[in-house]
């Protein structure tokens, strides 16, 4: 696949994760669908979670119909005792845990000064607490293995009324460096910052010219895809990563590399221009 063709899913590497399991945290739809169908791809028995039972359910039997091994069960991550529930229903199924990824997240479009203690608790509980609770107790179940937190280039730059989820992404990076030091050497913890990613909560409703823009502020050319992020936690959670832990890896196009947006799709006609 060429860098500027998101249209296909890369298949991985087969057999890389066989008769590993993996919990993937918000994985009915969007990024963490995309995780937890690559793991199943490259060989992982898969455990999909969510609040929502029809979504997880068509997820795992797509799973399946690709000839991959996955189960779903419901949990909230706002309740404590639905991930201990979680992860100990993990650990059952198969026999413990390889991978957890926490991917599950909520954001509200709200500025420092306006953001409710409502807004705080439904943020800090879901991004941020439940990404500790969950790695702690899958840390009980774990012999060795890996654990990616899926933060956002947010914890690098933001945009006004990101608050308190611009916050929380910061912390999620911090909570991964101490993460790498409790639970090592025999687990490894490390995030993925993804930028602008194309799912049906971000494009849904966006204008095809507003798109087009967004497109051309990326030096890649084009938004991430599931699969873009995907194939990066992938990488982390495998052993060809056995020396990176602490980490927080961008995967955005190239977007934190811009200063001035105006700047690229400028300079990149200018040079389309020169070369005809």
């Amino acid at each position: 696949m060429s860098g500027n063709d998101a249209s296909t899913a890369p298949d991985g590497v087969p057999g890389r994760f066989e008769g590993d399991a993996v919990l993937v945290t918000g994985s009915t739809r969007g990024i963490g669908e995309g995780i937890a169908r690559r793991f199943a791809r490259e060989g992982a028995s898969v455990v999909v979670t969510g609040r929502t039972e029809a979504d997880g359910e068509t997820t795992v039997a797509d799973i399946e119909d690709a000839g991959g091994d996955a189960t779903f069960v419901r949990a909230d991550m706002r309740d404590p005792e639905d991930i201990a529930a979680l992860v100990e229903a993990t650990a059952e199924e198969y026999g413990g845990i390889d991978v957890l990824v926490n991917n599950a997240g909520v954001e509200t479009n709200t500025g420092a000064a306006e953001a409710s203690m409502d807004d705080w608790n439904f943020v800090l509980e879901t991004d941020f607490r439940a990404y500790w609770l969950c790695a702690k107790h899958a840390r009980d179940h774990m012999d060795e293995g890996a654990i990616v937190n899926v933060s956002s280039n947010h914890a690098r730059l933001t945009m006004p009324e990101m608050f308190p989820y611009n916050a929380v992404k910061a912390g999620i990076d911090g909570m991964t460096r101490a993460m790498a030091l409790d639970f090592g050497p025999s687990v490894r913890v490390n995030t993925v910052n993804p930028g602008w990613v194309a799912i049906d909560r971000t494009t849904d409703e966006m204008d095809p010219e507003y798109r087009e823009y967004l497109e051309s502020i990326h030096p890649v050319g084009r938004l991430g895809s599931p699969e873009d992020v995907a194939g990066t936690v992938a990488f982390l959670a495998s052993d060809d990563a056995a020396f990176v832990t602490g980490a927080s890896l961008l995967v955005d196009g190239g977007r934190t590399a811009v200063m001035q947006d105006d700047q690229l799709p400028d300079y990149r006609a200018r040079r389309e221009e020169d070369a005809n």
